[in-house]
């Protein structure tokens, strides 16, 4: 069963799209490379906060992603936002529009 950690973030400074391109120039590629990666996606959930969501194939692997995703923001953005709550959970449901098609079947 896959897992999946998720991170709600405060912007304590610029904007949601500064953090959408960090984003994407260095979290996304750091979890790319790692072990166990599924998928991984950031949200807008307000105008001073997002939510960042990843899937992996193992606890131990969200557990790790945790942990790279702290170092990551410590280094790189930590005046620019900052880790409100972390979560990691076993995914119970996960249906994506290739997967909706085998559901009717």
């Amino acid at each position: 069963m896959n897992c999946t950690r998720i991170a709600f973030y405060d912007i304590k400074s610029g904007t949601f799209d500064e953090v959408v391109s960090q984003a994407k120039t260095g979290m996304a590629p750091m979890f790319q490379h790692s072990p166990g990666f599924v998928s991984y996606g950031v949200a807008k959930i307000d105008k001073a906060a997002f939510v960042s969501v990843s899937t992996w194939e193992t606890r131990e692997q969200a557990d790790a992603a945790t942990t790279k995703a702290a170092g990551w923001v410590k280094a790189n953005s930590q005046d620019h936002f900052a880790l409100r709550e972390n979560y990691v959970g076993d995914l119970a449901i996960d249906i994506d529009a290739a997967k909706t098609a085998q559901l009717a079947r």
